[in-house]
This record gives structure tokens, sequence and C-alpha cells, in this order.
């Protein structure tokens, strides 16, 4: 196989599409470093994996040989990501955007390499182009053009406002491949619009239209909805290594080979023969322990990776109660405290109604043995080990 043919294997991994695959090819063949761009527009302090899956094909590139770009969009971070959005998006402070930027580049360099890594901010040029170049860039699309666009065009058919400034939007960062004469851009599905904008500009400037490479949108804990914070259903690349272990060790066995796909960076021979093992009768929890296990050295330590999975064995494998865990005095009322109230005040529920269903699933206990009564009162004063799933623990004092 010739290097090209084994460089887009590895680009094309977990790859959703690649426009226009030809061109890459082409590319490729010609054997020169290429300008691989990436943005990401600060909006949160703290990146979950699902951030990472763009950040991970960009540590692909880069190991290929190209030129790497991790572009902070602190410029359109002012305007406001209207992707996918059916509402106007707060725009954030020019404070809000540089704090959270600077812990985007703390976090990124846990993948990539920052020898051999761009860091650019896209006010770099936007703040230069000014009121008239902003204007001119504005009369460069339609906006039936603007309307073809997915989300635009769902608002504008339910009589939900645009803000004329949402526009803006994919034109600045279309400009941004210009600015940066990019080659490749990568971005989710959900940024197809915005990524082939690119193309459209690069084109009028008279420059090669960049391929755009676009990844899926990684699904959270639940399996179902894409990885975030707000559906609290994420990994997030801070989380303590315990936490972490847990978390991958909880997703299903299906989901655990797109995890795979998107996060892990063994060789593709090597996933081949992990999925073959479990094919052949193996056990998923294995291959899911490994995943755990690789995603936790990189973004703390492998000592701390072994350590989580020995805690994992002592405390789930051998159904063991932990050492370390949140500790709560609660007043006991005269006539008793229903369990479903005790859940939610220990902070092991975020609601009576889910200490009910997690009950009828089997997942309460009290001092390891399993609650079956939804309707069980505790009586009496006294201390106790609450459990609620497999990784939520709070040692409760009745008084």
């Amino acid at each position: 196989m010739a290097d090209w043919q084994a460089a887009l294997a590895e680009i094309k991994r977990g790859a959703d599409d690649i426009l226009v695959e030809a061109e890459l090819v082409e590319k490729l063949k010609t054997g020169k470093p290429l300008r691989i761009k990436a943005g990401f527009d600060p909006t949160a302090p703290d990146l979950h994996l699902g951030h990472t899956v763009l950040i991970n094909k960009l540590r692909a590139f880069q190991q290929l040989g190209h030129e790497v770009i991790f572009l902070i969009g602190d410029f359109t971070g002012l305007i406001g990501d209207p992707t996918g959005k059916n509402v106007t998006r707060k725009p954030l402070s020019r404070e809000q955007v540089l704090a959270n930027a600077e812990t985007y580049k703390q976090q990124v360099f846990k993948i990539l390499d920052p020898e051999k890594t761009q860091v650019r901010f896209n006010s770099e040029w936007m703040d230069e182009m000014g009121a008239a170049g902003m204007i001119k860039l504005a009369a460069s699309q339609t906006v039936a053009r603007m309307l073809e666009r997915d989300d635009f065009k769902k608002r504008y058919a339910n009589g939900q406002p645009i803000a004329i400034h949402e526009f803006l939007y994919p034109l600045v960062q279309g400009w941004d491949s210009v600015a940066l004469q990019s080659d490749v851009e990568l971005g989710g599905t959900d940024q197809r619009f915005n990524l082939l904008m690119g193309r459209e500009l690069q084109k009028e400037q008279g420059q090669s239209q960049q391929t755009v490479l676009m990844m899926p949108l990684l699904e959270g804990l639940d399996g179902v909805q894409k990885m975030s914070k707000s559906l609290n259903n994420y990994i997030g690349i801070t989380d303590a290594p315990n936490e972490m272990f847990g978390k991958v060790m909880s997703i299903s066995d299906d989901l655990m080979w797109r995890y795979y796909d998107l996060l892990s960076f063994k060789p593709l021979e090597e996933v081949a023969r992990i999925k073959q093992t479990v094919a052949d009768g193996g056990n998923p929890r294995d291959a899911k322990i490994t995943l755990a296990k690789e995603l936790i050295a990189r973004f703390h330590t492998q000592a701390d990776a072994e350590a989580a999975h020995q805690d994992f064995i002592q405390r789930f494998s051998k159904n063991a109660i932990p050492d370390e865990m949140l500790e709560h005095e609660l007043v006991l009322p005269a006539d008793g405290m229903a369990i479903g109230n005790l859940l939610k005040e220990a902070n092991l529920v975020a609601s009576t109604s889910e200490a009910m269903r997690m009950i009828k699933q089997g997942a309460v206990k009290i001092d390891g043995e399993k609650v079956t009564d939804t309707r069980m009162v505790i009586a009496a004063a006294g201390q106790a080990v609450y459990q609620v799933g497999k990784r939520k623990f709070a040692r409760v004092t009745l008084q």
C-alpha cells in the first residue's frame, strides 16, 4: 500500500464524510505537508471527550507530518455559534472568551504536540477587517443562501427570530479558511454549512478549495443524545481518574466500539484484534477496561489509570464499599423519613421521582443490601451507607 493510501485510511477512521475525497487524495499524493484547520469557540472553560473527537483527528494529521492549526474563535465567540440552536445564542464577553481560551490551550496539549501546533485566534484578521470589510464580506452571500442552512430554515419557518449578526457566523468561519489558506478543515456533521462556506469563499478569492472532513457527534453515556454537560451525560477530560473509569465502564457494549473509533489512539489493527477477541466470546468488560485506562493515562498518568482500575475492582467487582465518600447528617422527623426524601437530601438523586425509578431498577442499596420497597420509611436514628447506582455513595447519619 502506498504511503498516501495508509494515510487516507487513518484519516478516514471514524469520519462521517469527506468533501471532496478525490481532492484530498490528490493533495496527499503530492507528499507536501498540508495546512489542517479546526476551529473551537471558547464558550465553556472545560472540555469533555465529545470535544476531543476533532482534536484527536488533528493529532492524526500531525503524526502524518501535516501542519496543524488549532484555531480559537475568540472573535466568533463574541457572535455566538447558532448551530443547532432554535433561539439566538447569547454572545460572550471578551473577558469570558479569553479566560476560556487560556484553559483550552492547557487542555488540548494533553493530546496535541505543543511544539508542532499553531494556536491562532481569529481576531488576528477579523479585528483588522473593520466595518467596511465586514460589509463587503456580507455582500458575498444572499439571505436566501443563508436560509438554506437547516437551523435557520427551521427557525424562519416557525416564525422564530433570527438576529442579523447570526448570519455573520458562517461567513466569519469561512473567512478563517481564507485567512489561513487551509487545505483541510475539520468539523462536526452539524457544521456542514459553515465548512462548505469556507470552500465558497476560498474559490471567490482565487484560492485552492479546502477539503472538508466531517466527524460524527459523539454520543454521551446514555448512548442516545450527543455528549453534553447540560444533559449530564459527559466524561470531562478534567474528571478525576476514578470518576472517568467508572463512567467509561457504564457505557453500553455497542457504544464502546464507537468510543474506540473516535477516542482511542490504538492502531486500527490492534482495535480489530480487540473486537475479534470479544466476537470470539471474550468479555466486553475487559475491552472497556483497556479503553478506560488508555483515556485516563492520556489526561492524567499511567499510574492514575492503574490505581483507578484497582479501585474499580475493589469497589465494584468485589462489591466493596469505598472508604471515602460524602457524609451527611440529617435530622430524623418524628414520623421517620421516606427513602426517596433521604436519597434526595443526601444528594444521591436529583428528585424523589428519580429515587423511585432507581429503586425499581434495583439500583439502591443500604449497607450493601438492595432496597425494593419504594415506600420504605427510615424510622430509627443511626448511621448507614446509602448507594445509588454503581458510583454514588453517601454515609448518612440520622439524628
